[in-house]
C-alpha cells in the first residue's frame, strides 16, 4: 500500500468516525420478560413502607427499601385531575411555577417560565414536574425512615400538611407541620432561590416518653419511561456523583439489567437524579454527610415502568424531649452552565457541572462553550459567534496548516517522479513503496502531515457537536433567514422544492432519514467539493472516484445535523480554501481548482 493511499484511508476512517460515530442513534426495545422479572424481584425484595432495616446503628447511613409509600392510585389521571388530588402551595419565582402537594409535602407541579416548547413565544412553557397519577408522573420528596419494628405514623404520600403561607417565593419561605398524635412533630421548611434550587429543612421533635431512630432520606421519581432523544452521543437517564467519585451515568433500559433493577453506591456528599437532554432534576444531600444512594428501576400499579434515584443518611437516636434537624436540596430546572456552575461554587454541590454531558473532550468542549458564550454576549447572535470561533481556531491551527500545504506542494512537485517509479516497477508494490519513500525522505517529505489539520480538528469539531448539542443555552438560538434554532436541523427541504411540494420524504423506509436535505447542507457540500478540488488530483483512478463523491456522501449524512455545526463546517471549508489559495500562491504552486473541475467534464480519449 502507498502512503498515498494509506493517507486516503486514514482519511476517510477518521471522518467515517466523525459522522458515523456521532450521528448514529438508537431506541430501546421494551423487553416484557425482563420487566416481569423485575417485577417478581421487586416483590421478593419489598420491605415495609417507611421502614429503615433493623439494628441500623446510630450515626451510620441505612439502606433504603423499595417502597417508602402507599401506592398511588392505579387509575391513570388527567394532570389537571391528580394536581386537584391535593391542596396546594403556589411556587412563584422568577424561573419557576407550579405548586407544592401539601398531601405528602412533594414537589410534583414545576413549570420553566423562560422556556417553551416551540420556537413559536406562544407554545406552552415546559413542564418538569407532574404529580403521581398524571401522565409522565414525575417529583420530588423528603422524608425520614424508621428503624425496623418502630409502629410509627411516619409522614407518607397520603399525608396532609398544614402550611403556614398559601405561596412559596425566593423571599418567602413555606414551612409545613405535621404531628403524627404519638408524640413526634415534624417541620419542613422549603425554600427556592431565583432559579432552581429548593432547600428543605427537615426538623423533628421527639415529646414522646421513649427514644426513637430515625434517617433522613430523599428521592426523585418518575413513571413511565422518559421520552429520550436516543442519541448515543448524548447521556439521557440516571445521573449522578457519589462522594468523590466520578460521574455516574445509566441509561433507562440499562439499570432495568442490573441485578435486582437497582445499582447502589455509598459516599459522603454529592447528588443523584434524572437528566434529561435539556432539563434535570436531582436530589442533594448535605455535602459532608455520609449517604447511601441508589438508582432503580420498577413497575408502578398501573403496570407502568417506573424508576427511581434516592438516598439514606445517617440514622440518629432521638430521646425522649430531643430534637434533630437535616437539611437536602432538589435542583429542578434547565441545565444552565453558568446556574450550575454557580451551585457548585455555592452551596459547594461536588461536580455539578457534570450534570451536562461535555462528553469525552471535557477539556476542549468547556473553553469552546466558553468562547462561544463570550462572542455571543458581543455579538448577540451564537451563529455569528460559530463564524467568529472558526476564524479564531483557524488563526491558531495556521502555523500547522501551512507547513502541511507547503508538505502538499512539496508531493505535487514530485509526482511525475513517484508516476516515473510506479512505471518502472508495475508488478512490485514493495519496490514501489521502498523508492516512493526514498524519494520522500531525499526531499524532505513527509507525506503524513498532510492528515495533521484533519487529527486536530476531530476534537475541536466534536467540542462544537457537544456544545451546541447538549447546552441549552444554544437551544432555539436563531442564526438569520430561516434558521430559527441552530441547536435543531436546517427546516429546508430540497425535496419537496422548499415546501411546494406537500410530502415528507424522510417518513420514507430506509433511506428516509437521509432526505432531510436543507440548504445549508446543500451549501456545505459545495464547499467540501470545492475544497476536495482545490487540491492535487490523485494518480490513483479509485481514489479519485472517492474524493469525487465524498461531498456527496456528507452532504446527505449531515442533513440532520444540528444547523449550527453544518453552518460551522461549511464556513470552515471555505476558510480552508481561501486559506490553501493563500499559502500555494505564495509557495508558487500552481492552484489545481479549475483545471480539475474542468478535468471532470472532458471525455476519456479512445485508444
Amino acid at each position: 500500500m502507498t502512503a498515498d493511499s494509506k493517507n486516503l484511508y486514514l482519511a476517510i476512517g477518521l471522518s467515517c468516525l466523525v459522522i458515523v460515530g456521532w450521528s448514529y442513534f438508537f431506541a430501546p426495545k421494551p423487553d416484557r420478560a425482563r420487566v416481569a422479572e423485575i417485577q417478581r424481584q421487586a416483590a421478593q425484595t419489598q420491605a415495609a413502607p417507611g421502614e429503615a432495616p433493623a439494628g441500623a446503628p446510630a450515626g451510620a447511613p441505612v439502606s433504603l427499601p423499595r417502597d417508602l409509600a402507599p401506592a398511588d392510585a392505579a387509575a391513570p389521571k388527567t394532570r389537571a385531575e391528580a394536581l386537584a388530588a391535593s391542596p396546594r402551595v403556589k411556587i412563584d419565582t422568577p424561573a419557576l411555577s407550579g405548586s407544592l402537594a401539601l398531601k405528602g409535602a412533594r414537589l410534583d407541579d414545576v413549570a420553566l417560565k423562560a422556556y417553551r416548547e416551540t420556537t413559536n413565544p406562544s407554545s406552552p412553557n415546559i413542564v418538569l414536574f407532574s404529580p403521581a397519577g398524571a401522565p409522565d408522573a414525575y417529583y420530588a420528596e423528603a422524608g425520614f425512615l424508621a428503624a425496623s419494628g418502630e409502629t410509627l405514623a411516619l409522614p407518607r404520600a397520603d399525608t396532609l400538611w398544614q402550611a403556614d403561607r398559601d405561596t412559596l417565593t425566593p423571599q418567602t419561605p413555606v414551612t409545613l407541620t405535621y404531628d403524627d398524635g404519638q408524640g413526634l412533630v415534624f417541620h419542613r421548611q422549603i425554600a427556592v432561590d431565583d432559579r432552581y434550587m429548593f432547600a428543605i429543612k427537615d426538623s423533628v421533635e421527639n415529646k414522646s416518653d421513649k427514644p426513637v431512630t430515625l434517617a433522613p432520606y430523599a428521592l426523585v421519581a418518575r413513571q413511565g419511561l422518559p421520552k429520550t432523544a436516543n442519541y448515543a452521543v448524548l447521556h439521557e437517564g440516571f445521573v449522578g456523583v457519589i462522594g468523590d467519585g466520578g460521574v455516574e451515568e445509566i441509561k433507562y433500559d440499562k439499570i432495568e439489567k442490573e441485578d435486582g433493577a437497582a445499582k447502589t453506591f455509598s459516599g459522603v456528599g454529592g447528588w443523584l437524579g434524572f437528566t434529561d437532554k435539556y432539563w434535570a432534576a436531582t436530589v442533594i444531600p448535605d455535602q459532608k454527610a455520609p449517604i447511601e444512594a441508589r438508582f432503580s428501576a420498577g413497575l408502578s400499579p398501573s403496570g407502568q415502568k417506573s424508576y427511581r434515584a434516592d438516598f439514606a443518611g445517617a440514622a440518629q437516636t432521638l430521646a425522649p424531649g430531643a430534637s434533630t434537624e437535616v437539611m437536602s436540596r432538589v435542583f429542578a430546572g434547565a441545565k444552565e452552565v453558568e446556574t450550575l456552575d454557580r451551585y457548585q461554587v455555592d452551596p459547594g454541590i461536588k461536580k455539578f457541572d457534570l450534570l451536562i454531558d461535555w462528553g469525552w473532550f471535557y477539556f476542549i468542549t468547556r473553553p469552546m462553550f466558553r468562547l462561544l458564550h463570550f462572542l455571543y454576549r458581543l455579538t448577540g447572535n451564537f451563529g455569528v459567534a460559530i463564524l467568529i470561533a472558526t476564524v479564531i481556531v483557524k488563526g491558531l491551527f495556521f502555523p500547522l496548516a501551512n507547513k502541511s500545504y507547503l508538505s502538499m506542494a512539496k508531493m505535487k512537485a514530485v509526482a511525475p517522479q513517484i508516476a516515473a517509479i510506479r512505471d518502472k516497477y508495475p508488478d512490485d508494490k514493495m519496490k514501489q513503496q521502498q523508492e516512493t519513500m526514498a524519494l520522500y525522505k531525499r526531499d524532505k517529505i513527509n507525506p503524513v502531515s498532510g492528515c495533521l489539520p484533519m487529527l486536530i480538528q476531530i476534537p475541536v469539531f466534536f467540542a462544537l457537536y457537544k456544545v451546541l448539542f447538549v447546552t441549552i443555552e444554544m437551544r432555539h438560538a436563531p442564526f438569520f433567514g430561516w434558521i430559527k434554532d441552530l441547536s435543531a436541523p436546517d427546516p429546508t427541504n430540497v425535496f419537496t422544492l422548499f415546501g411546494l411540494i406537500p410530502w415528507d420524504p424522510t417518513q420514507l423506509p430506509v433511506f428516509g432519514h437521509f432526505l432531510a436535505l436543507g440548504i445549508w447542507p446543500v451549501l456545505m457540500g459545495i464547499s467540501m467539493f470545492v475544497q476536495m478540488k482545490a487540491n492535487p488530483e490523485p494518480s490513483d483512478p479509485t481514489q479519485k472516484q472517492i474524493f469525487t463523491w465524498m461531498p456527496v456522501i456528507f452532504t446527505f449524512t449531515l442533513g440532520t445535523f444540528p444547523s449550527g455545526l453544518v453552518i460551522y463546517w461549511t464556513w470552515n471549508n471555505i476558510l480552508s480554501v481561501a486559506q490553501q489559495t493563500l499559502i500555494m500562491k505564495k509557495a508558487g504552486v500552481k492552484i489545481e481548482l479549475f483545471d480539475n473541475i474542468a478535468n471532470m467534464f472532458k471525455k476519456k480519449a479512445t485508444s
